[in-house]
Order: structure tokens, then C-alpha cells, then sequence
């Protein structure tokens, strides 16, 4: 993922589609649900 993508991600200019957000959460090790804040649990 291009740096650039992650920042636009991080500043709310762009949503990831579900290929991106199962990636970022494979890569922090947490949840999809964790990641969309539907969960407090980072499991």
C-alpha cells in the first residue's frame, strides 16, 4: 500500500475497500470489526 493511500486513510479523504481493510487488519494483527470501531476488542 502506497504511503500516500495510508495517509488519505488516516485523514478521513478516503475509505478502504474491504481488500484494503482485511489487509491493514492482517497486518496490525487485529480485527476488521476492531478496525471499523464495531468492537472494542482488538480480537
Amino acid at each position: 500500500m502506497a504511503e500516500r493511500t495510508y495517509q488519505r486513510y488516516e485523514n478521513a479523504e478516503r475509505e478502504p475497500d474491504a481488500s484494503a481493510l482485511l489487509a491493514l487488519a492482517d497486518f496490525y494483527e487485529v480485527s476488521t470489526d476492531y478496525l471499523l470501531g464495531r468492537t472494542d476488542s482488538p480480537k
